[in-house]
């Protein structure tokens, strides 16, 4: 429990010198009139003498009763005394289930949350620009709190272990065949086919310098020149025929050779021991590269740049469209009568399921606080809180204790005659 508050506790002072000091007032005048008193006192000293005999009754019993809520009075052990210290514990267990039957009850609850209409609100509160704009800084200063609150380790971890170790943890031939499968059904490798086709022929009509320095470098030291030459020549022509007619017939034996591979690759890389054992070595030695096993860093790293650089840049993209999102959001729920119900649907299904299942979890943050305070603790910051309040009682007792004495004794002297 916190520190008592001074001004409080003077507050409290004060009004407890002031309630006593309307007793010994009382006191006071009692003594003086019981001095006074006599066969030939005046009529009047017998009314104040018994209201302020009334009053100090009427004190005393204030000032025990409000005592008796903190603390034994005298310090004697009067049963039923000091009531908080000793009943601190049902205390908090009462106020839990009051704060819990009548302000955390689903109809209370629920009632207030319709009558509050908060999509129209909150609606109506977007679809202003200016507030679009503090909900998107808003929204990016917790961004950017989450990330700095993030650590870069626990955060690697965790990409390192949902994605890059998943993706090594299955085999990779069952899988690649049966996705190689289905494209070559769909017929999507056509493009790439016609592609490398393309590139060969172009190679092939810009081979003939390659073929050439091929030929010289190994042709027998004793072959002329020219016949080098010749020979060049009609290689790099039957390669460009050769690589015209690949590019040109669809139905070319290479294209169906590649195509028959291709197929046969599909289904050894589902079927094949062999074909499987090499796509996982394959697997090994790529995810062994250190470009992998640096992914998850590599990837972090990058990420968490860019987004601190948007978050903080009220002009950036990711901010201008958080702007839109928000009034967008904002102009639907303000102008769609179904876009409320919607939100209002679900916020009453998590309100009431909230309410439905942690109310008694929420109510014992009251009793379990209250528990842990000691008791003498407790009491007294209860009194410093209420207890100036509670001195009106005193001051009150004493007041209209002397009323009461004065009318009972007037009435009492009209009936005695």
């Amino acid at each position: 429990m916190t520190t008592d508050d001074p001004a409080k506790v003077r507050e409290l002072r004060r009004m407890k010198l002031v309630a006593t000091a309307f007793l010994l007032a009382a006191t006071v005048v009692y003594l003086l009139c019981l001095v006074a008193g006599g066969d030939d006192a005046p009529t009047w000293v017998g009314y104040v003498r018994t209201a302020s005999e009334a009053g100090m009754v009427g004190g005393i019993a204030d000032w025990f009763a409000v005592t008796a809520l903190f603390r034994h009075p005298l310090g004697i052990p009067i049963p039923h005394t000091a009531i908080i210290r000793r009943k601190k514990d049902q205390l908090g267990e009462g106020l839990g289930e009051f704060v819990g039957e009548n302000f955390l009850a689903r109809d209370v609850v629920l009632g207030k949350l319709d009558s509050a209409q908060v999509p129209l609100r909150l609606g109506e509160w977007l679809a202003r620009p200016r507030n679009a704009e503090r909900a998107a800084a808003e929204a990016a200063t917790v961004a950017r709190g989450v990330i700095t609150v993030l650590r870069d380790e626990d955060i690697q971890q965790i990409i390192d272990a949902t994605i890059v170790r998943r993706l090594a943890e299955p085999a990779w031939g069952p899988p690649i065949g049966r996705v190689v499968e289905q494209l070559l059904k769909e017929e999507r490798h056509l493009p790439v086919i016609e592609l490398l086709c393309e590139r060969a022929y172009e190679w092939a009509v810009n081979s003939q310098e390659t073929i050439d320095r091929v030929v010289l470098k190994d042709s027998p030291a004793w072959s002329p020149r020219f016949v080098d030459l010749l020979v060049g020549e009609k290689i790099h022509t039957e390669l460009v025929e050769f690589a015209w007619k690949v590019r040109q017939d669809p139905q070319h034996e290479v294209r169906v050779a590649v195509n028959r591979f291709l197929v046969d690759f599909a289904q050894d890389l589902q079927t094949d021991p062999e074909t499987m054992a090499k796509a996982e070595r394959v697997k090994a030695e790529l995810m062994g590269r250190e470009e992998i096993t640096s992914a998850a860093e590599a990837a972090w790293r990058i990420a968490k740049r860019l987004i601190e650089e948007a978050v903080a840049d009220p002009d950036s993209a990711l901010r201008r469209k958080l702007v839109a999102y928000m009034r967008e959001i904002g102009e639907r729920l303000r102008d769609d009568p179904a876009a409320r119900a919607t939100l209002d649907r679900w916020m009453t299904g998590v309100v009431g399921f909230v309410v439905d299942n942690y109310a008694d979890e929420l109510t014992s943050v009251i009793t379990d606080t209250v528990a842990r305070w000691d008791g003498d603790v407790a009491s007294r910051k209860i009194e410093v809180a209420a207890g100036r309040d509670l001195q009106f009682i005193r001051i009150n007792g004493t007041v209209v204790g002397a009323a009461a004495g004065l009318v009972i004794h007037a009435v009492s002297q009209l009936i005695t005659g």
